[in-house]
């Protein structure tokens, strides 16, 4: 019997209305060469290093972390456990709570006592919530830090960011220090999540190599073969 692969796009469209954070650089993308005038098409790209759907390495937060070029694909790629966060409020916080029913949907994926566990697997946790910018809910400090003992190394979410996004007053970047903190890696405004809260999809989140970068922008997907 044949198979065929199904994808889903998780990544918005870079584009003059691309969400960016409040203070970040905003995007561009404007004709260098023309066909008309030098017979080739060439734009000249200008964006932050979190612009649209992209990915923190641990360098963000961390002076002495790992930048964006210097880590291992396995981060990037692999199984996903989507959690659906919507029903909660504007600015409202996610907490352990809300989070531990699914520790036992991702503790399922575990090998068997006495196998190593395959590197890749579960490190991917998009949590779900509706990204109102900049009133979206976010995780809370302890939250997080229970993930990351759980052995996440990479969280997704599809709002801004993992944290409460303020334009004014003092911001608590929990979330990132956490995950970050712990050698893992955050990806922010993804899309489409709720196509794939069932069925066993792979995610795809591979950064640019780009060298002494703290982040990059992704074209992330996930696939499934049915």
């Amino acid at each position: 019997m044949s198979t065929r692969t199904e994808f889903i796009d998780l990544s918005h469209t870079l584009d003059a209305n691309v969400q960016v954070y409040p203070g970040d650089p905003t995007f561009s993308c404007c004709p260098a060469l023309t066909i008309a005038h030098d017979g080739m098409n060439v734009h000249a790209l200008s964006m932050g290093s979190h612009t649209g759907t992209h990915v923190d390495a641990p360098y963000h937060f961390v002076a002495s972390g790992q930048r964006i070029a210097d880590l291992p694909l396995s981060p990037f790629v692999g199984p996903a456990l989507v959690i659906d966060m919507s029903a909660k409020g504007p600015k409202e916080a996610i907490s352990w709570a809300d989070l531990a029913p699914y520790e036992a949907e991702n503790a399922a994926q575990s090998p068997r006592p006495g196998r190593p566990r395959p590197p890749a697997l579960h490190r991917l946790v998009p949590a779900l919530a509706h990204p109102r910018v900049p009133h979206h809910p976010f995780l809370a400090r302890d939250a997080a830090a229970r993930i990351v003992e759980a052995g996440v190394r990479t969280l997704g979410v599809n709002t801004l960011s993992p944290d409460a996004t303020r334009v004014d007053g003092p911001v608590d970047f929990g979330v990132h220090e956490a995950v970050l903190g712990a050698g893992g890696v955050v990806a922010e405004n993804l899309c489409n999540l709720v196509l794939m809260q069932y069925g066993e999809w792979t995610v795809h989140l591979v950064p640019l190599k780009i060298g002494g970068c703290d982040g990059s922008p992704v074209r992330a997907f996930a696939s499934r073969k049915t």
